[in-house]
Formats: C-alpha cells, structure tokens, sequence
C-alpha cells in the first residue's frame, strides 16, 4: 500500500498528463479523417477532447506547482539581498497557497451546484458537474503540492542550518 501510494504521489500528473494527451490527440486525429475523408463527424469526439483539455490544464498546474515550474518575478527577487529573498519566497507562497484553498472551497461549490442542477452536456449526455470538478480537484492537488513544496524548503532549510 505504501509502495502504490508513493508511486501515485510520484508519477500521478504525468500518467495523468500523457495517457490523456495520447488519447485526446487519438480523438482528434480521428475526428479530422472523419470530416475530411468520410465528410461525417461525431460531435461527442470534440466535446471529450475538450473536457480532457480542461482537466489537462487543472492537473498540468499541479505538476508546474511540484516542479516549481510556474511563472514567478525571479529577476525581481535575485536582485533582491538572500534574506530578502527568503521572505519573498515565504509570501508569495503563503498567498499562493492562500487562493489555491479558497479556489478549492469556491470551485468545490459550484461543482456541487452544477451536480444539484443535473446539467448535462451536449453531445456526450454526460453530468457537466464532471467537467467542472476539475477545478477543484486540480486546485486542491495543487495545495497539496504547495505543502509539500514548503515543507520541503522547510525541511532543507533546517538541514542547511545545522
């Protein structure tokens, strides 16, 4: 259990990530031979390959935030002196982790309102409360991330010091 565990901890974006691009670029791949050489399409095929891209995109932000792969004033900061910088880098995070929560809390509330209103989408007749729940899955992932991101700096900050 602890081995599967650390294994999704470790790999869940980019199994994620690439399992569903090569299934996204299968679907729309497909549904270009379809119009171009049977001039016939399903529109249930580019409805999916959209709500995978929306999940892409909530998911992909984690795996930036793991990474500390996201856009940040790093020009700005290194001009700054190191004490300076390791208070910004402790702000910047705090906010950050402050409105990934408050996106989870939001997102998660109006996922349960698309889920209580029962819309369904166009073409694949599905609940579009699974659409929106990306949002706040991918925002709590990505709070997840940002703690394990501080308490790493944290943990090697103590290790520094000693």
């Amino acid at each position: 259990m602890k081995k599967w565990f650390l294994f999704l901890n470790d790999k869940f974006e980019e199994i994620f990530l690439v399992s569903t691009l090569f299934f996204s670029v299968a679907l729309i791949y497909t549904q270009v031979v379809m119009r171009s050489v049977f001039s016939s399409s399903s529109y249930w095929r580019e409805e999916l390959a959209r709500y995978l891209f929306i999940w892409q995109a909530w998911i992909a932000a984690s795996f930036a935030t793991k990474h500390s792969k996201h856009i940040n004033l790093d020009v700005v900061i290194n001009l700054c002196p190191g004490a300076v910088q390791e208070f910004l880098y402790w702000v910047t995070h705090v906010l950050w982790l402050s409105f990934a929560l408050y996106m989870t809390w939001k997102s998660a509330a109006l996922t349960n309102t698309i889920f209580s209103r029962k819309t369904i989408s166009a073409a694949m007749q599905i609940r579009m409360g699974w659409v929106y729940l990306a949002v706040p899955f991918g925002c709590a992932l990505m709070s997840f991330r940002l703690v394990q991101v501080m308490a790493s700096k944290l943990w090697t900050f103590g290790k520094g010091a000693a």
